[in-house]
């Protein structure tokens, strides 16, 4: 059973506000105290302005580079058929999905007729964030947790900005916290001020998993729409073998079932691949143990191996499961792989839904 989900109040942290003591009234103040209250009201000041001048950078990064990409009949980040039919065409062998077959359309016909979908408008646009230990790892330009806000922030501004409801579950130590879906721009900035916020991660005994968090999202929202996963896909007990089924496979093909789903997978280039330093101290940020290895060339290469493996069996699960799949690398320029992958799933969702060839029975 997937445990209930935690209000999103445990993510934000709050300054200290200071409190009148009756006792003290007409007394002469603690200066001291008054101090140290000053203090902290204005270190929460300075990380509330820090906070909003990374979040304004981040809305102009995105709507800079990536508005414009999305205009059109496409209503959404990730360019699909939507859940509402529209008009039946004649079915294109190779090119058009069985499963939407109008069988009432073909029966009158004896032609093979398929329902076009047309793209969703006002829908509730779900993501989870996936801030659990192994996020709070990075050597390159930022932090893989800084890259799943900056994900759900692109997702958020460029859904927000065709009137969609945005709202986040949070998987972060021991809950799986839930954030409304509101629509609006103070909502949005909401929602990031409290990821961005969010403590680290720590090491929980019986916390939930991905799969935990993917069947509490689901189960929780029923109405169709985009869902968004954002996370590094580890899992403890690794699975190299690409034919076995992961953790967290059959509940994302359930979500795939009733909704448009996407999958971010963030990387960070020291899980592919380990430098040549000698003697290191490794420690699983999930459990806390740590292990002191020699990184010899034989090391690095096995190391090396079995990460490649695991990312291809992680590819091919979510290629089973049928949803789209987005990297994004700590390393890289990430808006512009988030256009690249936008304007390649325009050419797919063009190729597979386009008329029927000149010369088609009708």
């Amino acid at each position: 059973m997937a445990r209930e989900a935690a209000p999103a109040t445990g993510l934000r942290s709050e300054g200290s506000r200071g409190t009148s003591d009756p006792s003290r009234r007409g007394k002469e103040p603690d200066k001291s105290g008054l101090t140290a209250t000053r203090q902290r009201r204005h270190q929460h000041s300075v990380a509330i302005g820090t906070s909003e001048q990374a979040l304004r950078r981040l809305e102009l990064t995105i709507v800079r580079r990536l508005d414009g990409l999305l205009q059109g009949a496409y209503q959404g980040l990730l360019p699909g058929p939507g859940s509402e039919f529209g008009d039946s065409r004649v079915y294109v062998p190779g090119e058009d999905d069985i499963r939407r077959m109008d069988w009432a359309v073909t029966a009158r016909t004896t032609v093979p007729h398929v329902r076009d979908l047309v793209a969703d408008r006002e829908l509730e646009t779900w993501a989870l964030a996936d801030l659990s230990p192994s996020m709070d790892f990075g050597t390159a330009d930022m932090e893989k947790r800084d890259l799943v806000v900056a994900a759900i922030g692109a997702i958020g501004f460029l859904a927000g900005r065709i009137g969609n409801r945005f709202g986040a579950y949070v998987l972060h130590d021991e809950y799986v916290h839930r954030m409304p879906a509101r629509s609006g721009r103070p909502a949005l900035y909401g929602l990031l001020h409290s990821l961005m916020e969010a403590p680290r991660g720590r090491a929980v005994a019986d916390a939930p998993d991905l799969a935990e968090a993917i069947e509490v999202m689901a189960s929780a929202r029923r109405r169709r729409g985009l869902r968004v996963i954002v996370s590094d896909f580890l899992d403890p007990e690794p699975t190299l073998d690409p034919t076995l089924e992961l953790p967290w496979e059959r509940p994302i093909r359930r979500l795939a079932a009733h909704h448009q789903v996407m999958a971010v997978e963030v990387i960070d280039p020291r899980e592919l691949e380990l430098p040549a330093v000698g003697l290191v101290n490794l420690t699983d940020p999930e459990s806390g143990r740590s292990r002191q290895i020699q990184l010899t060339p034989k090391v690095r290469r096995a190391y090396a191996e079995a990460a490649a493996a695991q990312r291809a069996a992680n590819q091919t699960a979510l290629r089973r499961c049928g949803v789209a799949h987005l990297v994004l690398r700590t390393d890289r320029d990430w808006v512009f792989d988030i256009a690249q992958f936008v304007l390649r799933q325009r050419r797919m969702a063009y190729l597979t839904h386009r008329h029927p060839r000149s010369g088609a029975t009708r």
